[in-house]
């Protein structure tokens, strides 16, 4: 008989199951503590229980794990410096949406060599999730490919829906059985709808096809996300200012949503210069004084060294905890900017005290 099924298919190659990566490298107490607490702290700050600011700080992506570590370590310091005032999480993305084509992120090509070793990403990844914890740091990332949560979702506070998967049905799904808060980001050309919409299914209970905990394919039936809200990050146009703020603002009431939101710092935001990022920083802080309430944090995009470099490149050239992907700040100007906002968000809080 003619062949029929995988004719476009070169290889299948069978992956460990989420439970077997699990048992090599299982929660620990104290990493569990960090995990939930960080996902109480976004849920209390998003319904304004919590009245700090929420910032979601790290590289655009991960490609150097060394490097992550120390990012991480520094990081830790800093958030509990400033836990008075600022709920800092750790961005940590391992998925990276293209376009085109492009490098995939760390977990489906970890030696940047095209060689896709998925099962070593899928390691090395969920390591890295646990020894950032460790350190008492929450952990933030995307979730792209719609297996990859049931490997590393149990050590993540909060979960992103990229621009580019925002109108997907199977994320919306996805997201209405994740653990914890979800952020969505408005489309790439700007359209708020499209990310309001997701906000709303992903609220309700969905049944779909997935894997369990043994990789064994499975209907999934979940009890919907009330922790979804939206993330602006720019489209044709930047969407941070205060009357694009306004306008989201109107948008999530009419649909009947929790008038609270996130700025990406980056991206369009920022025209993808890491430069830009304080000034959007500086636009939101200054927005804050002014009274807004619906801005309940940021995400930024930082590393240890400023700006980015070029990829694909010989992995033994790049330059250590520069940016493969978008263009990152500094992590002194990360210390500059995280101070800025904690002395000011502190003041807010003394005035809402008195």
């Amino acid at each position: 008989m003619e062949q029929l099924h995988d004719l476009r298919v070169s290889r299948i190659k069978r992956l460990p199951s989420p439970r077997a990566l699990k048992e090599q490298l299982p929660v620990k107490e104290s990493t569990a503590r960090t995990v939930s607490s960080g996902r109480r702290d976004v849920e209390n700050i998003l319904t304004g229980k919590d009245g700090r600011f929420l910032v979601i700080v790290g590289p655009c992506s991960i490609h150097d794990v060394d490097a992550a570590r120390e990012y991480a370590e520094r990081l830790s310091i800093l958030r509990e410096e400033l836990k008075d005032e600022l709920c800092i999480m750790m961005r940590v993305y391992f998925e990276k949406p293209r376009t085109t084509v492009g490098w995939k992120g760390f977990i489906n090509d970890p030696h940047l060599d095209d060689s896709y070793d998925i099962e070593h990403g899928l390691f090395y990844a969920r390591q890295l999730l646990l020894s950032i914890n460790t350190l008492g740091l929450p952990a933030a990332t995307e979730f792209l490919d719609p297996i990859t949560p049931q490997y590393v979702a149990d050590v993540v506070s909060w979960a992103a829906i990229g621009a580019r998967t925002i109108e997907s049905q199977t994320h919306r799904q996805m997201a209405s059985g994740l653990s914890m808060p979800v952020g969505f980001k408005n489309s790439t050309d700007g359209r708020l709808n499209v990310a309001v919409d997701a906000i709303r299914s992903a609220m309700h209970p969905h049944s779909f096809l997935g894997i369990d905990q043994d990789g064994q394919s499975s209907v999934i039936t979940t009890k919907g996300n009330p922790y979804g809200h939206l993330v602006l990050r720019g489209g044709e146009q930047p969407n941070y200012d205060a009357k694009s703020i306004a306008q989201a603002e109107t948008m999530l009431e009419k649909a009947g949503l929790e008038q609270s939101l996130l700025v990406d710092c980056s991206h369009a935001n920022s025209g993808k210069k890491h430069e830009q990022q304080l000034s959007v920083w500086g636009d939101v802080l200054l927005q804050k004084t002014q009274g807004n309430k619906s801005i309940v944090g940021v995400m930024i995009e930082s590393n240890l060294c400023a700006g980015n470099q070029p990829f694909p490149e010989d992995p033994g050239k790049l330059r250590y905890g520069v940016s493969i992907t978008d263009e990152c700040v500094s992590w002194g100007e990360t210390e500059r900017m995280l101070r800025e906002g904690a002395a000011i968000i502190g003041q807010l809080l003394s005035k809402k005290q008195q």
